[in-house]
């Protein structure tokens, strides 16, 4: 009986318990249900997850990227473009320090330097359209850029790009792509080989576009031979140069290849202080030059300044110039002739009549004028030789190749090369004074004629004419 009792007093305590831990197990999981619902509101509350920004965006939130964005915005089609809701890019990064780097590979000191074409061009290639390649996804090979040309991704020792590069901070996700921080700029496989030469100073420099479209005008010689590994030196126009030297379009090929091969002296760097001071000459890839060095610093050729001296590359040294180079076409004499018969300029109608006079005799000035040699030719103008007043048709021949001979000195002397004092002619000497521009005859009490300053160093292939606008008498 008393176990009986104890079974039904039992019974009631098991099923008290059963109905304990239901009660346990539904508010636990009422509790969990409420979590979740709260959770839910929260989420709801911070917005949908994930990247907010697209790429150019991200770019200017990040003071590592500023060069890049300052880079970036001189383009406002490429911002657009990267903007983009309905493309996805994925962007190599430079760094700023990156930046740095190129700059110092290639001798400028800020991108505002660098050709806005030769910008672009390196920023295109850090670019792939159309496909948004997280690190995770990025497999070994060529990559095609929006520039056209390949990026090279190894994925050994972890990502790589063009074998140096690599990618310092991965996975940077954007509205519309992936950005890839890097650590050094790419430059595309066409420019490559022009870092470090000679060509690079120009390339990367605003300053210097006319001279590379001449460059990329010319024949493909004339480039292979700037990047060649020979050792050269090279006399760059500035833009300014070639408008100085009355090239304002390009001429044809031809004219090119022989207008820059006259700026290439190859087989040696010759730096600034290996141009002996004085007159000396040296030979280019398309004849010889004429140089004078002196206090005023060095002349090319009279008239062409070197305005900045020994920048150097891996194939030699380059000198900035303010005046192109002109290789000279024509004698002293078809010069004469040339602007004899110009409809436009009568100057030296008389001196060719002069020179003609003594032609077929033991003097033959004017075959002296067509023979290869150096002479220089202080030649007065039609204007001088009316007002001598002399009838040049009947005057006595011996007399007039004497006063010819007078304005005939036996060297090649450009305007830089002269100094005040005694100059010696074919005849005799005449007196020149630099300050005033002038230059005197041997006659007695004879007053100085006037060196014209926009008619001299005429470059002749045998020797140099100034103009003057008086007859210079010996006696």
């Amino acid at each position: 009986m008393k176990l009986k009792q104890t079974t039904k007093v039992m019974k009631p305590i098991r099923n008290s318990v059963l109905s304990g831990l239901a009660k346990a197990r539904a508010l636990v999981l009422l509790t969990a249900l409420f979590s979740l619902t709260i959770s839910s509101c929260d989420d709801d509350d911070n917005g949908p997850s994930g990247p907010t920004q697209n790429v150019v965006a991200l770019a200017q939130g990040n003071s590592n990227l500023s060069t890049l964005v300052t880079a970036l915005t001189k383009y406002p089609d490429l911002v657009t473009t990267l903007s983009s809701t309905t493309t996805e890019f994925t962007v190599f990064a430079p760094t700023n320090e990156a930046f740095e780097g190129l700059l110092d590979a290639i001798g400028q000191s800020s991108i505002n330097d660098i050709p806005e074409s030769v910008l672009r061009d390196v920023l295109e290639y850090h670019v792939l359209a159309g496909v948004a390649v997280k690190s995770t996804e990025l497999t070994a090979g060529a990559k095609e850029t929006v520039n056209g040309e390949d990026i090279t991704v190894s994925l050994t020792g972890g990502i790589k790009l063009n074998g140096t590069v690599n990618v310092t901070t991965a996975d940077v996700e954007a509205t519309n792509g992936v950005v890839h921080v890097i650590d050094a700029v790419l430059v595309p496989p066409t420019i490559v080989p022009i870092v470090g030469t000679i060509v690079a100073p120009a390339y990367f420099n605003k300053n210097f576009t006319t001279l590379i479209a001449a460059v990329k005008a010319a024949s493909p010689s004339i480039l292979t031979t700037l990047l060649n590994g020979t050792q050269k030196t090279l006399f760059a126009p500035t833009n300014d140069a070639f408008v100085a030297a009355g090239i304002t379009n390009l001429p044809d090929q031809s004219t090119l290849d022989a207008v820059l091969a006259y700026h290439v002296i190859s087989g040696a760097a010759v730096e600034a202080a290996d141009i002996a001071t004085g007159s000396s000459n040296a030979t280019t890839l398309n004849g010889k030059i004429y140089l004078s060095k002196g206090s005023a610093g060095v002349f090319i050729n009279g008239k062409t300044k070197v305005t900045a001296t020994d920048i150097q590359g891996s194939n030699g040294v380059v000198h900035v110039i303010d005046r192109t180079l002109l290789p000279p076409a024509k004698t002293i004499a078809q010069i004469v002739s040339e602007y004899a018969n110009a409809s436009s300029n009568q100057q030296f109608t008389k001196l060719l009549q002069a020179l003609q006079r003594t032609s077929g005799q033991s003097t033959d000035l004017l075959a002296a004028a067509a023979a290869a040699g150096d002479l220089t030719v202080f030649a007065p103008t039609d204007a001088a030789f009316t007002t001598l007043g002399v009838d040049l048709a009947t005057v006595d021949l011996a007399t007039l190749t004497k006063i010819l001979q007078h304005h005939i000195v036996g060297a090649r002397v450009f305007s830089s090369d002269l100094s005040t004092g005694s100059v010696p002619t074919l005849y005799k000497s005449v007196a020149i004074n630099v300050p005033n521009l002038t230059v005197t005859g041997a006659k007695a009490g004879e007053t100085g004629a006037n060196l014209q300053p926009t008619l001299l160093n005429i470059h002749a292939t045998n020797g140099v004419v100034h103009v003057i606008d008086k007859v210079l008498l010996p006696e």
